[in-house]
């Protein structure tokens, strides 16, 4: 079987749950619970979009939850045909809990493992763009950022310092399940980061660090981003840390027109984002 296509797995006995027992609780710790989720290393994956992704992504499913209805959806049957992972069928009652939702219980709920936080799993070449998002508070942010740069072309989304968890399921809702279609891991601090861009420099790839802050003194259109880039998006309130912004080859702005004081820091990465692809595919 092709690890990228784990649909083909072999269909397992399924259990059953009809109350609030120990397993479910554990599931539902990971709706709420960051601490549990990190020692479980798993995450809850709701939607038919982030579940369809993590599957096709190759990322590791290790149950698929459904409510037992009588007349599923051909998606849901055909992934509960050939199921990648164990099928439990959960009470109604008991997956409208874990499903958040407020029109009823989901078809299908996936309980996914979390992906390693290994800076090796970024995609570098003389064209990529990786960008790092520096301790942001709100987890619909990273996931939205996620959703750029998987629209267009990053090669991966690096989440540093103490920070909202990529693995939050607001982060995976606000992603549409790119979280689980590019790389997204987490790193201490900017020092792994600026690590992993030596070493790529040392290979002869000149990367450029850029940091976007809205008194960056040019525009970002100014810079010459069609080399390998580290795009830095900082805290949505105070911005970058020091620490980055001493790290950066140049810092700069998004020009704004009206009353408004910022940008949405998703916002500002993902136009960002929109200029590179611009400069590439004109050749600056």
């Amino acid at each position: 079987m092709s690890p990228r296509d784990p649909r083909r797995a072999p269909q397992r006995t399924a259990r059953r749950i009809e109350r609030r027992n120990a397993q479910f609780q554990q599931w539902q710790s990971l709706l709420t619970n960051r601490t549990k989720r990190s020692r479980a290393g798993e995450m809850l994956v709701q939607g038919v979009r982030p579940i369809t992704q993590a599957i096709d992504h190759g990322h590791e499913i290790r149950a698929l939850l459904t409510d037992s209805r009588e007349n599923p959806s051909r998606w849901a049957r055909e992934l509960l045909e050939s199921s990648p992972a164990p099928v439990v069928h959960l009470a109604p009652e008991l997956m409208a809990e874990l499903g958040e939702k407020e029109d009823g219980a989901p078809e299908l709920l996936a309980v996914a493992a979390m992906p390693a936080d290994d800076l090796s799993r970024l995609e570098a070449g003389p064209r990529s763009t990786v960008v790092v998002f520096d301790r942001p508070t709100g987890p619909g942010n990273i996931g939205s950022l996620a959703r750029s740069v998987d629209a267009l072309g990053g090669a991966g989304l690096v989440v540093t310092g103490h920070a909202a968890d990529p693995w939050d399921p607001a982060a995976i809702r606000a992603s549409t399940g790119s979280v689980f279609a590019v790389p997204v891991l987490r790193a201490p601090s900017h020092r792994e980061v600026l690590e992993w861009v030596e070493g790529r420099r040392a290979a002869g790839e000149p990367w450029t660090v850029l940091g976007l802050d809205e008194a960056g003194g040019h525009e970002v259109a100014d810079v010459d981003l069609t080399g390998p880039t580290l795009l830095v998006v900082g805290n949505e309130t105070v911005g970058m840390s020091a620490g980055w912004r001493e790290a950066c080859d140049a810092i700069a702005e998004i020009p704004m027109s009206g009353s408004a004081s910022s940008l949405n820091a998703s916002v500002a990465g993902s136009l960002a984002l929109y200029e590179v692809a611009r400069q590439r595919r004109r050749g600056r």
